[in-house]
């Protein structure tokens, strides 16, 4: 399929998102988020596919929402249509996502990448929810996931004065998982993500459930959730294979089974 504001390609078991709207900094419209998902829904159903990788240019992730489609906005519509709702597909994802950010990554860009299960950042990316500015506020998440990934002190300055935080900032407060060189991002991306997608598929998606659940509820609670995973994994093939491989010292050879 041919996308206009995205582009789509696959590496082995990795499928790779970059999103393309290079005259507004990769802002985000109706029109790209539609075809993101489109492409999200794609590789879930691949069984071919193992981790997706989200990135977008070396200038900007992406650089916002895109305002000029906002602006003549009203609330009826805004609630009737549940507008933005339709962005956070990226946090249903069931499989593994890794966000390769560079540049602007701000408001909605943001709020994208902080949807990514593992966030690696180049040392040029800036991050930040300047949504105040405009005289409204984060939508998609950014008052949530940013409080839980950095505490509410710093998110509240951030939400509420629009403040940036730089890479180092970000790798320092617990934002991103690292940061690398910007001419290094896309290939550590890659190396992440098909370590991911060479595991297997049951037990990386019971993994990524279960570290999400860590939010979501009680320490008891997850703990419960979690072994519950742990010993259902047992009923699988990959576990079999796994732990024989282990005992006879070789690489195991997993059939996502």
């Amino acid at each position: 399929m041919a996308y206009d504001n995205i582009h789509v390609e696959t590496n082995g078991r990795v499928g790779i998102v970059t999103l393309h709207r290079p005259k507004a900094l990769n802002a985000l419209n109706n029109a790209l988020i539609a075809e993101l998902n489109l492409a999200l829904d794609k590789f879930e159903a691949d069984a071919g596919i193992g981790c997706i990788v989200i990135t977008g240019s070396e200038r900007a992730f992406a650089a916002g929402a895109d305002i000029k489609e906002m602006q003549p906005l009203a609330f009826p519509g805004t609630y009737t249509d549940d507008f933005i709702s339709s962005w956070d597909r990226v946090a249903r994802c069931r499989k593994p996502v890794v966000a390769a950010v560079a540049g602007y990554a701000l408001g909605g860009g943001c709020e994208l990448a902080m949807m990514c299960d593992i966030l690696i950042a180049a040392d040029n990316a800036r991050f930040g929810q300047p949504e105040i500015q405009l005289g409204i506020m984060p939508g998609a998440g950014g008052s949530q996931r940013l409080t839980r990934a950095i505490g509410k002190a710093k998110a509240m300055e951030m939400c509420l004065t629009g403040r940036q935080l730089t890479a180092e900032e970000a790798d320092r407060y617990g934002l991103v998982s690292r940061v690398v060189p910007l001419a290094e991002l896309q290939a550590e991306a890659m190396k992440v993500a098909d370590k991911i997608a060479g595991l297997s598929l049951p037990s990386v998606m019971l993994t990524k459930e279960s570290v999400n659940r860590a939010f979501e509820t009680t320490l008891a609670e997850g703990i419960r959730f979690e072994r519950r995973l742990f010993q259902a994994l047992f009923a699988t093939a990959d576990q079999k294979e796994g732990m024989a491989a282990f005992a006879d010292k070789r690489s195991a050879s997993f059939k996502n089974a």
